[in-house]
C-alpha cells in the first residue's frame, strides 16, 4: 500500500494495518479522530480519553496479533479506536445506542475484547491471569494491559503490579499518562508519574535512545541491548531505578504517545524481551480536537454536543447530584465537622461546590473506593461527619469496608449513592441496580430513596444530623421527574387513598411512574391506593401493617430482585407481588430500558389491569 492514500472504510482491519507506511498510519489516525468526534457528538460517550490513544492503538495492532495476543483495556474509556480497528467500524455509529455496540469492552461482542471492562484498575490483574494461563498452556503470545494514570490511583493496580513484575510471564503493562482520569489525578503516584514525564534527564535519555533505535534493527539481541542501555542510562542519571524496575519489570519510556515510529519501536522491544515489561507512554487527552484538549475533564464523558463549538446540546445544572452538592454546602456552613469525600468524581457527584467552598474539608482520594470508605471510618472515629458521594456501581467495590470499617465499629458516615437505578447508555457495568441488595445486608444501616429534590434535601439533613451508624441516601442520575403529585414531603411514607382494596407501592424515581399509572387506571374506573416509601430500610412495622390491610399489593422497584425491598416485603406479607429487575441490563436510553423492564407508567398500568382481571 506504499504511496497510496488510505481510506478507513476500505481497509481490511486489523490485518491491513501491518501493510501501511508510517505516513499512511498518520493519515489513518486523522480519519479515526474524525469518526470519533462525529460519533460521540451524536451519541455521547468518552471522547477526550479516546482521542488521546489513537496512535497507541494503531501501533498495538501493528506490532501484536489480536486476538491471539490479548489486549486488556482498563475501564474501556480508551478503547473506541480498538473497536473501530477490530471489526466494528461499520457499526460504530451505533455506539451506546439501543441494540448497538457497547461503550466498553465486551468479550461477547468481539473476540478482540479480551476482558470485560467498566470499572477501573483491574487490567493488570486480568492480564496477568491471561499471561499465566498462556504459560501453563505453552502459548507464547502476550497479554497486554493498557491503563491510564488515573487507574494507578486504585489499589487493585498495585496488587496486580506486585504480582506481575516477578511473574516470569509474557505480560506487558502500558501506562498511558495524560495527567487526567475523570477529575484531575491526585496523590503521590500522580506526582511520581508527573516527575517521570517532565524530568529533563529523562527527556535527554529518551532522545539518546531514539537515535540508537533509529540505527538499530528492532529484532533480537540488538533490541535487548537498547532496552538494557536505556534502563541503565535512567539509573545512572537519576541515581536510582524507577519503582517499576524494583517491582521486577523492564522499564521502557517515556515514549511519545503520538509518534507512531517511537511507539512501534518501544512495543517491538517489549515484545522481544518475553518477560514482564512496563511501558510509560505520554499522550495528550483530547488530542486533535481543540475544545477537548482545552477542557479534557469536561470532555471525558459527554452527551451529544455541537462539533464546531464543543457546546453540549443540553447543559443541565438541574439534577439530583447538583442539588445534593449544594445542600451539603448549606449544611456544612453550620457544622465544621462535615467533610466531603469523592473517588475521582468531584464533578460527576456535584461536590465541586463543596470543594470550592470548603477546600480543607474536601478530599478526593482518586479511584480508590475501598480507601474512601475506610478513610470515612477514620474521620468518623475522630468525631467528624464524613459524607462520601459515589456512584452506585462503584460503591460495589467498598463492600468489605462498609462492614468491617464502619458497621462493626458503629461509626456514623453518610453514603450519597449517586446514579442509583438505571443509568442508560453505559450499560451493564454501570447500571446502579445492586446497591439495595448489598446495602440491606449491612447491620444497622439506614437507607433513604427520595423521589424529588425536596425529599433529597430533607433526607440528607436527617442523615447527617439525626441518624446513627451508616446512612445511605440514594438517588438517580439526572433531573427529578416532572409532574409529581405530592401533598407532603417527608422521610417516611406517603399514601394516596381512594378506599381501594389494591395498593401500589414504590419509591425513588419510578414512584412518579406508579402515580401516573394509577391516574390512568382511575380514568378507567379502576381504583388503586398508592404508597410511596422514602425511608426504605429498615422496614417499619407501620408499612408492614398497612400492606397487610389490602387484598392485593403490587410493588414496583428499580432494583435487582434478589435482596430487594419488594422481595423482603413479599416474604413478610403474602399479598405482595414484586416487580423488579431480574437480570443484568444492557445499554440504551433510560426511558426505553424502564419500559422494557415493565417499569414505565404505561407498562405498570397494563400490568395492574392484567393482574386484577381487566382488559385494556
Amino acid at each position: 500500500m506504499a504511496d497510496k492514500k488510505v481510506d478507513l472504510y476500505r481497509l481490511d482491519l486489523p490485518a491491513d494495518l501491518k501493510k501501511l507506511t508510517t505516513e499512511q498510519c498518520n493519515d489513518l489516525c486523522r480519519q479515526i479522530r474524525t469518526m470519533l468526534i462525529k460519533t460521540v457528538s451524536k451519541n455521547g460517550g468518552h471522547l477526550a480519553s479516546n482521542l488521546g490513544t489513537v496512535e497507541l492503538t494503531v501501533a498495538l495492532h501493528r506490532v501484536f496479533d489480536s486476538p491471539k495476543d490479548k489486549i486488556v483495556w482498563d475501564v474501556g474509556h480508551q478503547a473506541y479506536t480498538h473497536k473501530i480497528l477490530t471489526g466494528r467500524r461499520d457499526k460504530f455509529s451505533t455506539l451506546r445506542k439501543e441494540g448497538g455496540i457497547s461503550g466498553f469492552c465486551r468479550p461477547d461482542e468481539s473476540e478482540h475484547d479480551a476482558f470485560i471492562s467498566g470499572h477501573s484498575s483491574n487490567s493488570i490483574s486480568a492480564a496477568l491471569g491471561i499471561a499465566y494461563a498462556n504459560k501453563l498452556k505453552g502459548d507464547h503470545h502476550h497479554a497486554i494491559a493498557v491503563l491510564g494514570d488515573g487507574a494507578m490511583s486504585g489499589g487493585l493496580s498495585f496488587e496486580g503490579l506486585n504480582n506481575a513484575g516477578k511473574s516470569d510471564t509474557n505480560i506487558i503493562v502500558i501506562l498511558n499518562y495524560n495527567e487526567m482520569s475523570i477529575s484531575r489525578n491526585v496523590g503521590s503516584m500522580a506526582k511520581y508519574l508527573s516527575t517521570l514525564r517532565t524530568k529533563s534527564s529523562y527527556k535527554k535519555t529518551k532522545s539518546a535512545v531514539e537515535k540508537v533505535l533509529d540505527a538499530t534493527p528492532v529484532v533480537g539481541q540488538p533490541v535487548k541491548y537498547v532496552v538494557r542501555s536505556s534502563k541503565n542510562a535512567f539509573k545512572n542519571m537519576l541515581l536510582h531505578s524507577t519503582m517499576f524496575d524494583e517491582l521486577g519489570f523492564e522499564f521502557i519510556g517515556p515514549i511519545d504517545g503520538h509518534n507512531i515510529e517511537e511507539l512501534e519501536a518501544g512495543l517491538r522491544a517489549a515484545k522481544s524481551l518475553r518477560k514482564p515489561v512496563f511501558i510509560h507512554v505520554n499522550t495528550i487527552k483530547g488530542k486533535g480536537y481543540g475544545p477537548a484538549e482545552a477542557n479534557p475533564g469536561e470532555f471525558h464523558g459527554v452527551g451529544s454536543f455541537e462539533i464546531s463549538t464543543g457546546n453540549p446540546d443540553v447543559v443541565s445544572a438541574d439534577s439530583f447530584s447538583t442539588v445534593m452538592g449544594k445542600e451539603l454546602c448549606r449544611l456544612a456552613r453550620s457544622d465544621k465537622r462535615i467533610c466531603a469525600i469523592t473517588a475521582a468524581m468531584k464533578y460527576g457527584t456535584g461536590l465541586q461546590y463543596f470543594a470550592k467552598s470548603f477546600p480543607d474539608r474536601f478530599f478526593d482520594v482518586g479511584i480508590a473506593e475501598e480507601h474512601a470508605v475506610t478513610f470515612c471510618g477514620g474521620l468518623a472515629s475522630a468525631d467528624m461527619i464524613p459524607v462520601f458521594a459515589v456512584y452506585s456501581t462503584f460503591l460495589q467495590r467498598s463492600y468489605d469496608q462498609l462492614i468491617h470499617d464502619l458497621a462493626i465499629g458503629g461509626l456514623h458516615a453518610v453514603i450519597c449513592v449517586d446514579r442509583a437505578g438505571i443509568v442508560g447508555s453505559d450499560g451493564e457495568t454501570h447500571q446502579g441496580i445492586f446497591d439495595i441488595s448489598f446495602l440491606t445486608a449491612v447491620p444497622d444501616i439506614t437507607i433513604y430513596s427520595p423521589s424529588n429534590y425536596d425529599e433529597l434535601r430533607l433526607c440528607l439533613k436527617k442523615a447527617v444530623f439525626e441518624d446513627k451508624g451508616i446512612v445511605a441516601v440514594r438517588y438517580p442520575r439526572g433531573k427529578e421527574p416532572s409532574g409529581n403529585l405530592l401533598d407532603t414531603v417527608s422521610t417516611g411514607t406517603y399514601i394516596t387513598e381512594h378506599n381501594s382494596s389494591v395498593l401500589l407501592v414504590s419509591y425513588g424515581r419510578i414512584y412518579s411512574n406508579v402515580e401516573k399509572a394509577a391516574s390512568v387506571l382511575r380514568s378507567k374506573n379502576i381504583d388503586c391506593d398508592v404508597m410511596k416509601l422514602v425511608k426504605i430500610f429498615p422496614l417499619s412495622d407501620t408499612v408492614i401493617d398497612t400492606l397487610k390491610q389490602y387484598d392485593k399489593v403490587f410493588f414496583f422497584e428499580e432494583a435487582y430482585s434478589e435482596g430487594s425491598i419488594s422481595q423482603k416485603l413479599s416474604a413478610l406479607c403474602g399479598n405482595v407481588e414484586a416487580f423488579n429487575i431480574k437480570s443484568l441490563v444492557h445499554h440504551g436510553e433510560p426511558d426505553v430500558l424502564l419500559d422494557e423492564l415493565g417499569l414505565s407508567a404505561d407498562k405498570i398500568a397494563r400490568t395492574i389491569e392484567e393482574r386484577i382481571g381487566h382488559e385494556i
